[in-house]
């Protein structure tokens, strides 16, 4: 018996192996995790977010398997664990992005829906049911609170089903970064770019870590996708046949240790690759004190070799313009924070756009219609930082985050 707080293992699987073979690798992997099955078997109500979210006529696939999202095999031997091993009303909640933002039917967008109809398992369309204003545990790291699905946040356990992939903003897209398809938008919500913002997404995908708190996190690693998380397939996101699943008892410490797999440093951070855009947010939980980074403190076993293939994230922007982003984006969040009055008495209920010191687009809603890098004029270099005017100022947005941020620049060498 293991005295480390994190089980993680990893686990050959063929990416061509049968259903019943798939089931049994994963049967494997999660045997140790046995405060996660304790857990579980005691839950009333166990929620799940499978990354599984996108139009049909969008699927990628790769040897007749889903390439950016988690394949059937996978869903089907996960939910047939869930149901051997517990007996929870299982819930699956997601978001569909394709559904708010192009007006497709969430249900035609929802890959697993198929095998959650046949295990019995409740599928809830998470921005057309009932949400809630969450606080994150411990005050959170970027904001204090968030808008959820209620079906997501109120059941006993929780668990994530994700893809092994590299994303092109945060550098990986894991058990972690899935809990993001959770986020309503608007009219309930704010638009998702202002989550999916320079700087904030780091620090509120650690909060989301944090109030889901997944006890089983497994991944899809039979195949897998690098470059970034969706795109053609082809040379932008190409498949990374990596035979594996992984499964882990924390979302921190399962993911830091698939990153190792991908061949990434999990301890590593901004301007080291994969983490060409952002903070490592895995890192950044770390941090706040949720989960661990370092390989050593984890019980990790794995019987696949690392690197699992060619993992890398796409830089879609030059350095020189992702730093001043950076920085550019820390200045604004602080001229917010010391004009917030003046800014509360012209556009208290609005969002506003901040260039420069000044509000360069301002409206009711989040939903900027078009991308910054067009708002953003002639001064492409100059980040867009995004607020909603609130004077209660309820999120709590902790602007001590964009101090540090700049103090990142201080005496530091521009890296081309």
């Amino acid at each position: 018996m293991s005295d480390k707080d994190y089980t993680v293992r990893a686990m050959h699987c063929d990416h061509l192996a049968t259903e019943e073979e798939v089931y049994q690798v994963l049967l494997r992997a999660t045997e140790p995790l046995t405060n996660a099955w304790e857990r579980l078997a005691r839950a009333k109500r166990i929620g799940i977010k499978i990354n599984q979210d996108k139009h049909p006529d969008g699927h990628v696939t790769h040897a007749g398997m889903l390439q950016q999202l988690v394949c059937d095999k996978v869903v089907r031997a996960t939910l047939r664990l869930l149901r051997e091993r517990t007996t929870a009303e299982i819930i699956c909640t997601d978001v569909s992005f394709y559904a708010m933002y192009n007006g497709t039917d969430a249900i035609e967008t929802a890959s697993a829906l198929p095998a959650l109809k046949e295990y019995g398992v409740e599928y809830v369309v998470g921005h057309q049911t009932p949400t809630k204003i969450y606080p994150v545990p411990g005050g959170g790291q970027m904001f204090s609170q968030y808008l959820l699905p209620e079906s997501a946040v109120e059941v006993d356990e929780f668990v994530s089903l994700a893809k092994m992939k590299n994303h092109a903003f945060m550098g990986v897209t894991l058990s972690l970064k899935n809990l993001f398809g959770l986020m309503p938008a608007e009219p309930r919500g704010h638009a998702r770019t202002y989550y999916h913002h320079l700087v904030r997404m780091p620090y509120m995908l650690a909060d989301l870590g944090r109030i889901f708190a997944p006890t089983l996190n497994i991944i899809d690693g039979l195949v897998g996708q690098s470059g970034q998380e969706w795109g053609n397939g082809l040379d932008e996101s190409p498949a990374v046949v990596a035979n594996a699943l992984v499964a882990g008892d924390h979302t921190i410490a399962t993911d830091a240790c698939v990153a190792w797999l991908m061949g990434h440093d999990p301890q590593s951070d901004w301007l080291t690759p994969p983490f060409h855009r952002d903070r490592n947010s895995l890192k950044v939980a770390a941090e706040g004190g949720f989960g661990t980074v370092d390989l050593e403190q984890i019980d990790f076993e794995t019987d696949v070799e690392r690197p699992l293939g060619a993992f890398y994230a796409n830089l879609t922007d030059s350095m020189e313009i992702v730093h001043s982003w950076q920085r550019t984006t820390c200045e604004q969040g602080l001229f917010y924070r010391d004009h917030r009055q003046d800014l509360v008495d012209q556009y208290a209920g609005q969002y506003v756009l901040l260039q420069e010191g000044q509000v360069r687009w301002h409206d009711e809603t989040s939903d900027l219609q078009q991308s910054r890098r067009k708002l953003s004029g002639d001064k492409p270099e100059q980040a867009m930082y995004l607020k909603f005017v609130d004077p209660e100022e309820a999120e709590n947005e902790h602007f001590n985050v964009y101090e540090r941020g700049l103090a990142r620049f201080d005496g530091e060498r521009l890296r081309a």
